[in-house]
């Protein structure tokens, strides 16, 4: 709900720099807690200590959003009517339609994301065993595995910011394409310093769609329909995940790391070469 209240906020003109400034906040912070909490279970155990920290956490975050946060209903209100009224009334059953194949642009987008987070689902599951399996030790395989993350999250700050000024579809098709390029240099590198550039580019280029691909979908429908949509878009978005750790995974076990791999990158230009064909190159607003 951060993002839909973010998007409803801040309207049109800053829409990139909103979901940059959300998306890096929720991954940066993950990686302070997943480090925080490594640090706690270290000096007083796995449990229960660890578990404290995501009690206060949680119980910060009700009270600020019980004390500060308010409705962003009028302000999706007065958006709203500078546009002219949706032709029917907005439904689930029809923004799912929409947002899955009936509208290009719209199918554009949220195909971008499920293939954007099915590489994910390679990152996490496949490339730290496909590491361990060519030698590398633990302390290494940890710290490519931090290293995606923490360039993905930090560089959202700038990429979304950036899609406010040249518009979203130079960032989704060329952040794809970098994501294919980085992962075929993980598959065919062989050592710590290429497979550390090629998690380093992956980051960049999933920096690089991740907040614009959701800014995207706020410029592509009626401000009243936005909510849905954008819902339907992040069901499709993050059951890329899932999907990519499957099939990598079975892939994997069929015929080998690399090919796996490899597999995955070329999904992800093609997904970029869809999004290049589909996706309106202008960032204004609906209309």
């Amino acid at each position: 709900m951060t993002v839909n209240m973010k998007v409803d906020l801040v309207g049109p003109r800053r829409r990139g720099l909103a979901l940059g400034l959300n998306e890096a906040a929720g991954y940066l912070a993950v990686a302070v807690a997943a480090l925080l909490a490594g640090l706690i279970a270290d000096r007083a155990g796995y449990r229960p200590e660890p578990f404290y920290l995501g009690i206060a956490f949680a119980s910060a975050g009700l009270a600020l959003s019980l004390l500060f946060v308010r409705d962003t209903a009028p302000f999706v209100a007065l958006e709203a009517a500078a546009h002219a009224a949706p032709a029917t009334a907005p439904s689930l059953r029809r923004s799912f339609a929409e947002t899955t194949w009936r509208q290009p642009r719209l199918f554009g987008i949220t195909q971008a994301g499920f293939v954007n987070n099915l590489n994910d689902g390679l990152a996490w599951g496949i490339l730290p065993l496909f590491f361990a399996a060519r030698g590398l030790g633990l302390g290494r395989v940890a710290l490519l595995a931090a290293a995606y993350p923490l360039v993905w999250g930090g560089l959202q700050l700038g990429t979304g910011w950036a899609s406010d000024l040249v518009g979203r579809k130079p960032l989704i098709v060329g952040g794809m394409v970098l994501q294919g390029f980085a992962i075929t240099l993980i598959g065919i590198g062989d050592g710590f310093p290429p497979w550390l550039a090629g998690v380093c580019l992956l980051g960049l280029g999933t920096a690089m769609v991740y907040p614009t691909l959701l800014a995207a979908i706020g410029d592509a429908v009626h401000p009243e329909e936005r909510s849905t949509a954008l819902g339907v878009y992040r069901f499709w978005r993050d059951a890329g995940a899932m999907a990519g750790a499957l099939a990598a995974g079975a892939i994997a076990d069929l015929f080998g790391f690399v090919t796996a791999i490899q597999s995955v990158a070329v999904l992800t230009v093609a997904s970029g070469v869809v999004a290049a064909r589909t996706v309106a190159p202008r960032k204004e607003p609906h209309r």
